[in-house]
């Protein structure tokens, strides 16, 4: 399979998202940033603290990058939940190397 090309701040959320690093994957992120995630926003370093160990750590999420154009990754998503692999969409806000903004969505 072809490597994906990634801007660096995705390629490091990728990369600690798959180490299951969640001090790596909070640093990914700018102060004030916000996830969007299954109907739920996440504003602010303790919120996305929370949103990285319940919605990537816990579960062993692994990211497999299938596209990435105009600032939206396409990927598989696995680990340990009903149903998976599944594809979704990121859709990031980058700033300096940081993730600003980052709304994700099934496809």
């Amino acid at each position: 399979m072809d490597t994906v090309a990634l801007p660096q701040a995705v390629e490091n959320f990728v990369a600690a998202t798959n180490a299951h690093d969640p001090n790596a994957l909070a640093a990914v992120f700018a102060d004030g940033a916000t996830v969007h995630d299954d109907g739920t926003a996440y504003t602010g370093e303790s919120a996305i603290r929370e949103w990285i160990q319940v919605h990537l750590i816990n579960p062993k999420i692994v990211i497999t990058p299938t596209s990435f154009v105009d600032d939206r990754l396409v990927a598989s998503g696995d680990g340990e939940f009903p149903g998976g692999p599944l594809s979704f969409a990121f859709v990031f806000g980058l700033k300096d190397d940081q993730v600003t903004d980052l709304a994700i969505t099934p496809v």
